[in-house]
């Protein structure tokens, strides 16, 4: 099966193209860096020619509102039309639990990303995981300065590895909506 990963070079798309890829199926990575851009369009049409599935791992490190919004409906408009252009029949998107209760800004910007989904011409999977392991060291590395200030919080991490698994079987499977959400086993304050 030919499966494209939008943002195949992140941090969660590294894994789903080494997992797909070790499952035997052709991957192709689509990111900017690969000629392909969400927010502009271009490429895409290219990078999509031939492709049944496409896993939707794009991120973005915006925090405020606005930029999120911005961001994921720009390049989920972009990337649903290409899909349709290119007669994908499924998109798969990894979204984040809490995401239609809680109000922070990258939250509300993948809000709109699902609802473009839902919407949308191509036949569809969410899955909605929780923040990944590493998640505190990447938030850490937004933050200006020597020091920040880190409100408490309850977690329960997941392994990025164990989320791209996932995503690899929904990816060879029929559209399914939204599927039950996958967090770590321990909760972690």
């Amino acid at each position: 099966m030919r499966i494209a990963v939008v943002g195949g070079t992140g941090l969660a798309g590294r894994h789903v193209v080494a997992e797909l890829t070790a499952r035997g199926h052709r991957t192709v990575v689509v990111a900017r860096s690969r000629g392909a851009d969400l927010v502009t369009g271009q490429g895409l049409d290219e990078a999509l020619a031939s492709v049944e599935t496409v896993v939707d791992v794009a991120n973005v490190e915006a925090t405020g509102r606005k930029a999120a919004e911005a961001f994921f409906a720009t390049a989920g408009r972009h990337l649903l039309a290409a899909e349709q252009r290119a007669g994908v029949r499924h998109h798969v998107a990894l979204s984040v639990i809490g995401v239609d209760r809680v109000g922070l800004g990258y939250y509300r910007g993948k809000l709109r990303q699902e609802q473009l989904i839902e919407a949308g011409p191509v036949p569809w999977t969410v899955l909605r995981a929780a923040q990944f392991h590493d998640f505190a060291d990447q938030a850490l590395a937004l933050v200006p300065g020597p020091v920040a200030l880190v409100p408490r919080m309850r977690s329960q991490p997941v392994a990025v590895e164990e989320v791209a698994a996932l995503l690899a079987d929904l990816a060879v499977g029929q559209p399914q909506g939204r599927v039950p959400e996958i967090a770590g086993p321990r909760e972690e304050s």
